[in-house]
């Protein structure tokens, strides 16, 4: 049966991973998959395997263990970033039910690291009869490490494949109108919520090894396009919107400034109230609510700081799930 206008279409929303639970055998599996990955860690095999086995995962898994189970949530056995796809989904699920195209629907989402897997995901997106399949990865810019990561596997999954489904990869949408009205919505509705008015908003995004950027990444030139619109939306000025990059891994050079240097220089020149947001996250996790509103926090109040605000991400608020529907809109377009 070939592919027509009433078949079934898959839409499957993408983002990076969560272990399975906040212990350390878990987080150790997490690791080893996602610092395995040659475009995450863009370094000679042989050198960074025996560090990864020899080092890194005999002593790293104890901490982020401990960091994860902070952030748990026990009720139902998730990470918040997986629970917060997975409402995504289900919000986009009922968003696509309305629909008036011939051809239904079906959404799902999947996880690059941990589970469900993209492969698993398009293998269950195939057995409900879906032979076109739109993948949207929730990573507003583009970074070898994040959005082809997740090319690779689901091509990788394809490649196992006799009979494959059409398929399609979301673009990055880093200057999309539809991003940065709903930043900016969300950003404006967190501020006016505090009981304080900022000195300084911090934009913080995850960081990047500098050498993939020198080899020819556009991930930071992304980040700052982002920054550059949303100061406009704002109306925020740099010295009010300030851009900073979080989560550096290892001795290697990353791009910088640094967040947890800015926010130590920050209190250091006499700020005293500082709002933290991460445009770059589409749903809050490890990075965001632990190292910004726990780690960066505390660094901003013993340096000097009094008042402190970690901003939300969109995750599944009505300005977040207003951008997946519009991405949703643009990958699904001809085929529904």
């Amino acid at each position: 049966m070939t592919a027509s206008s009433e078949t079934p279409v898959g839409l499957l929303i993408i983002n990076l991973g969560t272990p399975d639970a906040p212990d350390v055998a878990s987080v150790r599996r997490y690791l080893a998959q996602f610092l395995s990955d040659p475009r995450v860690v863009d370094l000679p095999r042989f050198v960074w395997l025996p560090a990864l086995y020899g080092i890194v995962l005999n002593t790293r898994p104890k901490k982020t263990a401990h960091a994860y189970e902070s952030i748990w949530n026990h009720d139902i056995g998730e990470g918040p970033l997986k629970t917060i796809t997975r409402l995504q989904a289900e919000k986009l699920a009922l968003w696509a039910a309305g629909l008036d195209g011939k051809a239904p629907v079906i959404v799902d989402y999947a996880l690059r690291y941990g589970s469900p897997s993209i492969s698993s995901q398009i293998d269950a997106l195939m057995a409900k009869g879906c032979e076109r399949i739109a993948l949207s990865p929730l990573y507003p810019q583009y970074a070898a490490s994040t959005s082809a990561s997740a090319a690779d596997d689901a091509f990788a999954a394809l490649k196992r494949m006799r009979k494959q489904p059409a398929l399609r990869i979301g673009a990055p949408y880093y200057d999309e109108p539809a991003y940065i009205a709903a930043l900016a919505a969300s950003i404006k509705r967190e501020l006016a919520a505090l009981d304080f008015e900022p000195e300084v908003v911090l934009a913080s995004f995850h960081g990047l090894p500098q050498l993939q950027v020198d080899r020819g990444d556009p991930y930071r030139t992304h980040c700052e396009a982002t920054w550059r619109l949303l100061r406009e939306a704002l109306g925020m000025p740099e010295e009010k919107l300030r851009l900073s990059f979080q989560s550096r891994f290892g001795p290697a050079k990353w791009i910088g400034p640094y967040t947890s240097d800015v926010a130590s220089q920050l209190a250091t020149a006499g700020v005293k109230r500082l709002a933290v947001v991460a445009p770059g996250f589409s749903a809050d996790c490890l990075e965001t609510i632990e190292e910004l509103g726990a780690q960066i926090r505390d660094l901003f109040l013993e340096k000097g700081g009094e008042k402190f605000a970690r901003l939300p991400c969109l995750n599944d608020s009505a300005e977040g799930m207003a951008l997946i529907e519009t991405l949703a809109r643009r990958e699904l377009a001809g085929w529904v």
